[in-house]
């Protein structure tokens, strides 16, 4: 283990700081200052190498803390980059944009705070790309089996790295006009900054595996002809259909979707031109939405050099500490203050919007909201409490309700579920035969850290049922598929 005292000498859990807020809103860079080693390895050191270490099944990876945590504060960066890798194909993206519940399963945050996994990890995989560490894994022969990803964020990925090392010729369609899917167009450069996906694609491309962005199946190539072409398809489109708010004045200009907006500003931060860019500058914005995506809307906001920012949130403020209805290891949900968060605004809850209003010109001016009561279980504006919030701009971050089913076209493509995902089995296999579906296009909308790792247990099915064998790992239990598998 690490230093078998660590946790003993160490008990404050240390992060890195956070540029000052009227710096970082100047640029697009991400918010944080340059890693200490010597704090990393510190934290590290706070590792107590469980004789059962929960985190291991707080990650649905699996992935190996407690080996690079002792590899880390043995300063040996390589090895410990080794073993990250082992498990997980992206550890830049999940050490930055996944929640951690391996933190909220680590044993040591039963009575002090936890292990910062989270940072050890992203710092690893930097200095491995930093250092060279991080090479192609070219196959040593190849299967003569052919496989489409459609799709290229994170599962789609994982499964097409994965596969292309076994063997196969892989190819990944994306109807964007670059590869990443979400990671690209939906994550602010502020959180990620794009140089990251960049040197993967450089990676995987080295290794063998195809791109082909800009092809959208269902227009520029069929779905039918795309399953004549490859022996098997995986379909990894995500969950990108936005939850509608449908209340008087939804269609009046201003009201955006967020993803909508996010895309726009990624595209522009990319060197881009967007004609008619929806934009925050000058304008009070509210964004309807408390989780991640209305955060990067608040930090977007004030980037592009808005007036006001408000959030809204139709619930209750969460609990600044683990309730009794979320014990250790679960990962409860917690009251959080992400970057965006101190960079100005107001965060209200228990806020239901009723209606967006309009100026004597057509255009929108504010919301009316009103509190928000529980009755019988459900969430209603209570009468009496309505009042108005100036707005000029208003961006809906509800979440997804599943995948766009429509986009792939024509007849034989997989059945949907009654939550509207793509069925598929505790196998990822779909109801055609040689098609599968993995990440939030099967499972809904859920974290990276999933998409990732069923990525890669699909390509372990996929390899297996094309060889009849497969030496791929596949992280994710049949058992906690089968908890996402939804009826028709």
């Amino acid at each position: 283990m690490a230093d078998h005292k660590g946790f003993l000498k160490t008990t404050e859990r240390e992060l890195p700081a956070r540029r000052p807020v009227p710096v970082r809103i100047m640029d697009w860079k991400e918010v944080y200052e340059p890693t200490d080693h010597t704090m990393l390895r510190r934290q590290a050191s706070r590792c107590m190498d469980c004789g059962v270490p929960f985190c291991h099944s707080g990650c649905p990876l699996g992935n190996l803390i407690p080996e690079w945590n002792d590899l880390t504060w043995r300063d040996e960066g390589s090895a410990a980059s080794d073993r990250l890798h082992a498990t997980n194909n992206f550890p830049e993206f999940t050490g930055r944009l996944c929640p951690a519940p391996c933190e909220s399963a680590c044993v040591l945050g039963i009575n002090q705070p936890a292990v910062t996994i989270k940072r050890i990890e992203q710092t690893i995989a930097d200095d491995a790309l930093e250092n060279g560490w991080v090479q192609p894994q070219p196959p040593e022969r190849l299967t003569g089996k052919t496989v489409a990803v459609v799709g290229s964020g994170p599962a789609g990925l994982a499964a097409a790295q994965q596969l292309t090392r076994a063997g196969h010729t892989v190819v990944v369609y994306e109807r964007d006009d670059r590869i990443g899917g979400l990671l690209r167009y939906g994550i602010p450069d502020f959180k990620m900054e794009k140089q990251l996906v960049d040197a993967r694609i450089d990676q995987m491309t080295a290794e063998g595996t195809r791109f082909r962005p800009g092809v959208e199946i269902g227009v520029q190539l069929s779905w039918s002809d795309l399953r004549a072409r490859y022996d098997a398809v995986l379909v990894a489109t995500g969950s990108t259909v936005p939850r509608e708010l449908a209340i008087p004045g939804r269609d009046l200009p201003g009201v955006h979707f967020a993803m909508d907006y996010l895309v726009q500003a990624n595209r522009v931060v990319a060197g881009d031109e967007v004609a008619d860019q929806i934009s925050a500058k000058g304008k009070h914005v509210v964004v309807i939405g408390g989780g991640d995506t209305g955060s990067d809307c608040i930090g977007t906001a004030h980037r592009q050099g808005a007036l006001s920012v408000t959030n809204l949130a139709i619930g209750r403020q969460p609990a600044e500490e683990r309730g009794e209805h979320q014990p250790w290891p679960t990962q409860p949900t917690l009251f959080e203050i992400q970057s965006s968060h101190e960079e100005g605004g107001e965060r209200t809850y228990l806020a239901s919007t009723v209606e967006f209003l309009s100026d004597e010109s057509g255009a929108l001016r504010a919301l009316r909201v009103a509190e928000t009561a529980f009755v019988d279980g459900r969430r209603v504006p209570q009468s009496g409490t309505e009042r108005e919030i100036p707005a000029e701009l208003v961006l809906i971050a509800m979440g997804f309700t599943g995948p766009e089913t429509h986009v792939l076209g024509d007849q034989d493509v997989p059945a949907v579920t009654g939550t509207g995902n793509y069925r598929r089995d505790a196998r990822f296999v779909s109801s055609e035969p040689g098609v599968y579906v993995a990440g939030d296009a099967g499972r809904g909308q859920s974290l990276i850290v999933w998409a990732i790792a069923e990525g890669r247990a699909a390509a372990a099915t996929i390899d297996r049922d094309l060889m009849g064998d497969t030496v791929l790992p596949s992280p994710v239990a049949a058992t906690d598929v089968a908890l996402s598998v939804q009826p028709a």
